[in-house]
């Protein structure tokens, strides 16, 4: 589990393939002695294991699968990722409780430069458009963020200048692709919807 707070920006510096998957190698500023082999990091939003490591990086293994249901599949080396170590019980919550499993990918239509925040216009995939609401969690990119409004499949979120400077969301643009993971509570709320 985490919680949408990152905590490093990583760099890609090795992709290859291995059969149908794809093992990535990556950048971190993380200390490497606390992180054990099999650990669990969100990847811009997408929760992937530790599969080897050295001093300043570590490598993931990615099944064909996650690369076609989210952006991994489109990272090059050089890419820069939204990083967050998995949650600790006793650890602050200072965003939302997020699974890791990304839900849809959507587009950014527009980023406007709003007061001193900046707007972003981003429209979600359908069906999963029907669980956003103004008000609500949602994770992009790994990052917690809160709904401003919704308008059918498109909703809004601001970005503070500190989450535009220390996240990967400050290199958004209009078009951009972004792993979308929706608040646990809406799934969970869906899903007993249907079976009542």
């Amino acid at each position: 589990m985490f919680t949408g707070i990152i905590t490093d920006i990583g760099r890609i510096v090795s992709a290859r393939d291995t059969n149908r998957d794809r093992r990535f190698e990556v950048a971190t500023r993380y200390d490497m002695s606390s992180v054990d082999i099999g650990a669990s990091i969100s990847h811009a939003g997408c929760c992937l294991t530790v599969v080897e490591k050295g001093p300043d990086w570590f490598a993931v293994e990615v099944s064909g699968e996650t690369l076609s249901k989210t952006t991994l599949g489109g990272w090059v080396e050089g890419a820069r990722i939204n990083l967050e170590r998995a949650a600790r019980v006793g650890d602050e919550l200072g965003g939302h409780i997020v699974s890791g499993h990304v839900d849809g990918v959507g587009e950014v239509l527009s980023v406007a430069l709003e007061g001193g925040s900046h707007r972003v216009q981003v429209r979600a995939p359908r069906p999963l458009h029907r669980y956003i609401a103004p008000k609500g969690s949602i994770t992009v990119e790994g990052v917690s963020l809160t709904v401003n409004d919704v308008d059918d499949d498109v909703f809004g979120v601001n970005l503070i200048p500190h989450t535009w400077d220390v996240t990967t969301l400050g290199d958004l643009v209009a078009g951009s692709r972004v792993n979308l993971e929706i608040d646990m509570l809406a799934r969970y709320l869906a899903r007993w919807r249907q079976t009542a």
